[in-house]
């Protein structure tokens, strides 16, 4: 009421978190100077904002799909811009989903000139979701499993996918849910620190991923044809280890992962494939912030030492797709992959890699803000992540359509 300008996001203010949307200003003056402010309040009640400035054009309108931003968070023509931008007040905070069954409010307000935002001229609410319509979400105690069902709205029968984060633990649910809003049985698995399970374990054992995927196959609405696993991080070499040691397994993808069992050892039937050998003495803090890099940690993956640790991903008859961040700062996950693809190539394997230069460790979902430094919650120190905002924007929004393609077209 009484607001000059009329701000619109389209087609819907509702939508799904992944969904890219167009901000429009309407009722302007000409060439009006204005400032575009989003804001976010995380379910922990911390403030994340993005700002950008903006002009806008001859009849008074403003549409971020084509008018460039001149200053502020990001510069240039960046439709969700105000989005992936997004920066907590507290430093080192990660933009996380804690319960997928609410939305994120972003709220997008438009202040007159590019000073103080004093004036408010107009301002809409944009509600991103990460359950679609009918999205069933199952919580899952059986056997040993800690787990959560993502199950697509009919009968199917759908794809089903295992979705496994990192050594940070715990049951994270917004991806798979964003998954199963997108037509896959998503079993959002959780291995470390959740519940009883251990911060850190002495040693995994194959047979609990094994006890995942029986169980997914079993669902009715899964296709019979084999499942999809999918992992971030230690999540990743785990999705390799399940590709080449588990039947059943048709397709697997790693993000910023490695090619070799990383920190935990890995008990399967008869043998144990042990951690790569790695040194804390050689992780850096930087003594202002206390900042840690781990980069130099891990000992040198083309020493044939080490070899007994590597995951022989070539037994595997599975399809694999590796993504990774050229400005990974946790780890070298970019060699780490190419040594897995070269393996998998020279026994004639069919095998995908994309590596983006800009991107950091932590490759979500699209329009979750880059995350460059927040602390682990295992290690409980605060870890450099990697990542350039705009490189690593662009680098989740094609890895996300290249990893949904992808279980598509194997699965």
């Amino acid at each position: 009421a009484g607001m000059a300008a009329r701000v619109s996001v389209l087609p819907c203010p509702r939508c799904l978190f992944d969904e890219p949307v167009r901000v429009r200003v309407a009722g302007l003056q000409p060439q009006q100077a204005v400032t575009l402010r989003a804001s976010l309040l995380d379910e922990s009640g911390e403030l994340f904002q993005a700002h950008a400035l903006y002009r806008a054009g001859s009849s008074g309108e403003l549409d971020l799909s084509s008018s460039p931003a001149l200053g502020g968070s990001y510069l240039g023509v960046e439709p969700m811009g105000l989005f992936w931008a997004l920066q907590s007040k507290t430093p080192y905070k990660r933009l996380a989903k804690r319960n997928v069954l609410t939305p994120f409010h972003v709220d997008l307000e438009v202040y007159e000139g590019h000073g103080k935002m004093s004036h408010l001229l107009g301002k809409c609410t944009n509600e991103r979701w990460f359950l679609g319509e009918g999205v069933k979400r199952i919580s899952v105690r059986e056997g040993r499993l800690k787990a959560t069902l993502f199950l697509p709205p009919g009968p199917g029968p759908f794809p089903g996918l295992i979705d496994l984060y990192g050594s940070g633990g715990g049951l994270i649910e917004y991806r798979a849910s964003l998954l199963a809003s997108r037509g896959f049985v998503t079993l959002a698995l959780a291995y470390m620190s959740f519940e009883d399970l251990p911060a850190v374990p002495e040693i995994l054992e194959l047979s609990y991923f094994e006890e995942a995927v029986k169980f997914l196959r079993k669902q009715q609405q899964v296709k019979d044809t084999g499942i999809g696993v999918l992992g971030l991080s230690k999540g990743g070499d785990l999705a390799l280890s399940m590709a080449t040691f588990l039947p059943g397994i048709k397709a697997a993808v790693s993000i910023s992962g490695s090619s070799f069992n990383s920190f935990v050892p890995l008990k399967g039937d008869g043998f144990t494939i042990p951690v790569h050998p790695y040194d804390l003495g050689r992780m850096k803090i930087s003594d202002e912030s206390g900042l840690v890099d781990f980069s130099d940690v891990v000992d040198d993956h083309t020493d044939p030492a080490t070899w007994n640790c590597r995951i022989p991903v070539e037994r595997s008859l599975a399809k694999f797709l590796f993504l990774s961040g050229l400005d990974d700062m946790n780890w070298k996950s970019d060699l780490y992959c190419r040594d897995a693809v070269q393996r998998l190539r020279q026994h004639g394997r069919e095998v995908e890699f994309y590596s983006y230069s800009g991107a950091g460790h932590l490759l979500e979902p699209p329009y979750l803000p880059l995350c460059k430094v927040s602390v682990h919650r295992v290690l409980g120190m605060l870890v450099h992540w990697g990542g350039q905002w705009r490189e690593h924007a662009k680098a989740q929004e094609d890895a996300w359509l290249r990893i949904q393609a992808f279980f598509w077209q194997h699965l």
